[in-house]
């Protein structure tokens, strides 16, 4: 009977988050965007190691911007499997050489370098390697494509949630499940930890841990989900307070099931709503804490790309006159987070049994 019941619940729930515009978009979004952080490479223009091929000459340019390019494959072959390429890119050896135009004198291929306009050489064979290329969102300060950069960082930035999310999860249920269960002395000192837990600013710790750690790709997303693990435990405790004096509790306890089997099988399965909803709004703030930690230098390392460092390394041409540079990983940091927000106030009002 109980089975029943609760599968049906959960079906109005669902039902009920169907039923909002804004939940549906915003699920269709995070789903468009994991989808990006996943393929990224495969989708990316510059499918290089984090897209970091680099020229100066064509550095900041405006979205749109297409010029020629001449790409020479280097001699020396470098082999690598496709779940190498799938997950860190290619290992680019190609020389690339912006110009301004070509042609072909005396059996000989001519080019006009983008840099300095002055024609260098090349034998006719080579005209094959010249290729148009455009920037779509333009290029950043270092003549990298910023849109294949934006595309890599979304794993990043999509990434550290989910993992984040999941130390969190795994740390802040069983503590704030026994605080909440047991009470008395036990309860008294998991709340004295969590409140000076709680009392540290978050991206301070963040900061604290992350410098302890080593700066990197991975000590963030660790640091991360040691700091978010306080508002799930508390979460938890309040509901395991509250159903621990539900009377199939109390059967649980007279047919002599363990205590360990009363929390996490006959507990736990009934608070997962506000478990659910709390992870959607942690995720949106390991987004924000990640960014946070990348503009100051802390978080994912160069060349790696970043939407916090990409807003780092151009929030200065707000003022010179390419505002776009600083402006299109904001959007991206906004968006990202925004559909998080909106998930989760959809989650609690479909999770809402009173509604």
């Amino acid at each position: 009977m109980n089975n029943n019941a609760g599968t049906s619940l959960w079906q109005i729930a669902i039902q009920k988050f169907k039923r909002s515009k804004t939940g549906m978009f915003s699920f269709w979004y995070i789903v468009l965007c994991g989808f990006i952080a996943i393929f990224c490479y495969v989708l990316a223009p510059d499918n290089s190691n984090s897209a970091n091929q680099m020229h100066l000459e064509i550095h900041s340019k405006a979205p749109g911007f297409s010029m020629q390019m001449l790409s020479i494959p280097s001699k020396i072959k470098n082999e690598q499997s496709w779940f190498s390429v799938f997950m860190r890119g290619k290992q680019y050896s190609a020389t690339e050489t912006p110009i301004k135009s070509f042609s072909v004198k005396n059996n000989q291929l001519e080019i006009i370098k983008y840099a300095d306009g002055l024609p260098k050489e090349f034998p006719t064979s080579y005209e094959k390697y010249i290729q148009q290329k455009t920037f779509y969102l333009g290029t950043d300060k270092y003549g990298r494509d910023l849109l294949s950069r934006l595309l890599i960082g979304a794993r990043i930035s999509f990434f550290i949630g989910f993992i984040a999310v999941f130390i969190s999860l795994l740390i802040g249920i069983p503590i704030g499940a026994i605080a909440g269960y047991f009470g008395g002395k036990i309860d008294n000192f998991i709340m004295w930890i969590i409140n000076i837990t709680w009392s540290i600013p978050t991206l301070l710790l963040v900061i604290a841990i992350t410098l302890a750690l080593g700066k990197g790709f991975w000590q963030v997303f660790i640091a991360v989900g040691l700091t978010m693990w306080v508002e799930v435990a508390r979460v938890v405790r309040g509901q395991v307070i509250t159903t621990k004096q539900q009377q199939y509790v109390e059967a649980a306890k007279a047919l002599g099931f363990s205590d360990f089997r009363i929390i996490f099988k006959h507990i736990l399965p009934n608070i997962l709503a506000p478990i659910i909803v709390i992870s959607a709004a942690n995720f949106a703030a390991a987004i924000l804490i990640e960014s946070g930690l990348s503009f100051l230098g802390i978080g994912a390392q160069p060349p790696t790309p970043s939407w916090g460092a990409m807003i780092k390394n151009h929030y200065n041409y707000i003022i010179l006159g390419k505002p776009y540079l600083a402006l299109i990983p904001g959007i991206a940091i906004m968006s990202l987070v925004m559909a998080f927000m909106l998930i989760g106030n959809t989650l609690r009002d479909a999770l809402d049994v009173k509604a």
